[in-house]
């Protein structure tokens, strides 16, 4: 864990929110790429250190400069995180920050798929700005189609922006008032590990940039 941290120190990220457990290990992906470059998943964690973060332990005053407060689903599965985590998204909210939303599916991690459904949407109404992959979309609406019908059952009115990631195909936008696709730079695919995140990591700066790329 503290590697970690002093990698993102190492390439300018400010580190001062991370917090250390002196009794849990970090939690560890392992990840299997098939022939063309798409991944699986296991994971060593039960519990990890990220699992047993409280609400006291926050660093409020690093959340209470944000300008986006971006979060996913993994945090809601067990406690104490879960209440970590709502507290602080009413924190970052009540600071005027943007929530983010990327639910961030791992199947394997919850004890039920109807409990990651149940919990990943007990939050939805909350965000104003969410991103779903083309699985997720189907995970949560239980039909297989990105058409704007189906993408549109997980709108809500409180929404600034909703995108739905087409993995070489780009992605769809949503927004209040109008809709479109963007279609994907081409490239060599190897390695798909972080693709999701390197997106919406990108999205987010630009509109930290220029909110005015925001309908609101």
């Amino acid at each position: 864990g503290r590697m970690l941290a002093n990698i993102l120190r190492d390439n300018g990220v400010d580190a001062g929110g991370v917090v250390f457990d002196s009794g849990a290990r970090t939690a560890l992906a392992f990840v299997t790429l098939r022939a063309d470059g798409e991944r699986e998943f296991m994971f060593y964690r039960n519990p990890s250190a990220d699992m047993l973060l409280t609400a006291d332990e926050l660093k409020v005053d690093v959340i209470k400069r944000a300008a986006v407060f971006h979060y996913g689903s993994i945090s809601l599965i067990a406690e104490p995180c879960r209440t970590a985590h709502l507290h602080a998204m009413k924190v970052a909210k009540e600071a005027g920050a943007l929530l983010s939303y990327d639910p961030n599916l791992r199947e394997a991690l919850w004890p039920s798929l109807d409990e990651a459904r149940t919990k990943i949407l007990s939050i939805w109404d909350q965000a104003d700005i969410v991103k779903v992959s083309e699985v997720e979309l189907e995970f949560l609406t239980g039909i297989n189609s990105v058409e704007d019908d189906v993408a549109m059952k997980l709108w809500r009115p409180t929404f600034k922006l909703m995108l739905v990631t087409l993995g070489d195909q780009g992605c769809k936008y949503y927004t209040k008032d109008f809709r479109g696709t963007v279609p994907s730079y081409k490239v060599q695919q190897v390695d798909t590990t972080g693709a999701g995140d390197a997106f919406i990591g990108s999205l987010l700066r630009k509109i930290v940039q220029d909110p005015s790329a925001l309908q609101v």
